[in-house]
């Protein structure tokens, strides 16, 4: 059983009848073959804890799912990324820049922002890139920047948190204003005293959007 049979069965359950309405969804961003997540769960259940047991990442499967045209296969990618995300390493931070970058939308991107927390909680020396990421010219970039940290709990880098949100006020993108909000809630079930205290301090620079979300537990 191979991840090419995985391929094989996500050809064989397309359901073209429903790719309209995941399309308009998405706002006709990609074409979809009509899988609806359930259905694409069982088969990473299928396939992925077989693809773990090699503790090697397969690029090449992941670069073949990117290629492709339809919506599908990248999720089947970030998902494969995410269940073998342990045996990331260093260097592999730039393959996945690619991936947030090409074929970009929030539905792959988060995903891969769990993926990039990951390898970067592992390898710290990465926090510098993520720094820069958060002055991107690319929204996703930023975006990741932004989230990458989520579900840290006590063990969030709140300086680099911190800069990394600084540097993305005064922003009138959605992506990124969502992004700030998030980051900030989850971490307020943690330390609602420091965000509250960073949302006091920065709330004439925030977005209603951000300061609605990041409050949401206050």
């Amino acid at each position: 059983m191979s991840l090419a049979d995985l391929l094989e069965e996500i050809e064989a359950i397309k359901a073209p009848e429903k790719a309209g309405l995941m399309e308009a969804y998405m706002r006709h961003q990609f074409p979809f073959l009509g899988i609806a997540g359930s259905e694409r769960n069982v088969l990473y259940r299928k396939y992925f804890p077989s693809a773990k047991k090699t503790r090697v990442i397969d690029w090449d499967f992941v670069d073949i799912c990117w290629e492709k045209e339809s919506r599908e296969y990248q999720y089947v990618a970030a998902n494969y990324l995410k269940a073998m995300q342990s045996y990331l390493a260093k260097d592999d931070l730039l393959k996945l820049e690619r991936l947030v970058v090409f074929k970009s939308w929030w539905d792959t991107v988060d995903i891969l922002d769990r993926v990039v927390g990951s390898l970067v909680a592992n390898h710290p020396e990465l926090e510098e890139v993520l720094l820069k990421w958060s002055l991107s010219d690319n929204i996703w970039l930023r975006r990741v920047a932004i989230d990458h940290q989520l579900l840290r709990k006590e063990k969030t880098n709140v300086q680099l948190m911190e800069k990394i949100l600084l540097n993305n006020l005064d922003r009138t993108e959605f992506f990124i204003n969502k992004a700030t909000g998030w980051a900030l809630r989850d971490y307020s079930k943690t330390n609602p005293e420091w965000v509250a205290r960073f949302i006091d301090k920065n709330k004439k620079r925030m977005s209603e959007l951000s300061v609605r979300e990041a409050s949401m537990y206050l």
